[in-house]
């Protein structure tokens, strides 16, 4: 395993995939997070084992795409990947672990549940703790095709549940900033609190949140709290 340094003009290309493949590895998988800066949600994470033979045009990060083309890309790499997988994990999570772990859990989530399962990863800029060869890109979703692909898959998935669950919370506007944090959606916590699904270790949530997530309440098994509850009643 070994992380390098990205050298000169960047290309989103398959050229990496090709190193891999022929040093004998066959099931080649690109990995990547999306929602790891959000305030609102779940971290969402893919993992995509392009075809060498049904090649897809137009691949790139999928944060240097529009919405439209994302939603093109992400059908095509649906119906020609080898495999395809998408996890996520949620706000609760974030809050207890942090999001960088939560971030590499999705991952593994992702890589797991992969059928066929892949022999080779290349995941952007981090490594998993799974039993398969790996290889951590600086600026992978940018320089490799496989990458780019688990981007735009877990970008347009991540999207989706937003717009999902901006009809059960309509008042943060979560269609259209999908959980990150801009001035609507800093004025909507100002105005309503974070709701139930806000990652409360964040701010500008934390400092909305009657109980942030490192108050005696919150960090107090709920368990204990019952414990307490019925010891007071016996006095």
């Amino acid at each position: 395993m070994w992380a390098e340094q990205p050298a000169g003009k960047i290309r989103c290309d398959g050229t990496i995939e090709r190193e891999v493949r022929a040093r004998g590895f066959r099931s080649v998988a690109g990995v990547d997070e999306v929602g790891r800066g959000a305030l609102f949600g779940p971290v969402f994470a893919a993992a995509v084992i392009l075809s060498q033979d049904r090649p897809i045009r137009g691949l790139n990060d999928s944060k240097q795409l529009d919405a439209d083309r994302r939603e093109v890309l992400a059908e095509r790499i649906r119906e020609r990947a080898v495999a395809w997988a998408v996890a996520a994990v949620d706000a609760a999570t974030i809050d207890r672990v942090n999001i960088y772990q939560a971030s590499r859990l999705a991952m593994k989530l992702a890589v797991e549940k992969l059928r066929p399962v892949a022999d080779f990863l290349l995941i952007d800029a981090l490594y998993l703790d799974v039993p398969i060869a790996q290889r951590a890109l600086i600026h992978g979703d940018a320089r490799c095709q496989a990458i780019a692909a688990a981007s735009i898959v877990a970008k347009v998935a991540r999207d989706a549940c937003m717009c999902e669950w901006d009809a059960v919370f309509p008042h943060y506007g979560l269609a259209r900033h999908k959980g990150y944090s801009t001035p609507e959606h800093s004025d909507a916590l100002a105005s309503h609190g974070p709701s139930p699904l806000h990652r409360l270790s964040f701010e500008p949530v934390r400092s909305r949140s009657l109980f942030p997530v490192d108050s005696p309440v919150n960090s107090m098994d709920q368990m204990d709290l019952f414990d307490e509850m019925a010891i007071q009643e016996c006095l």
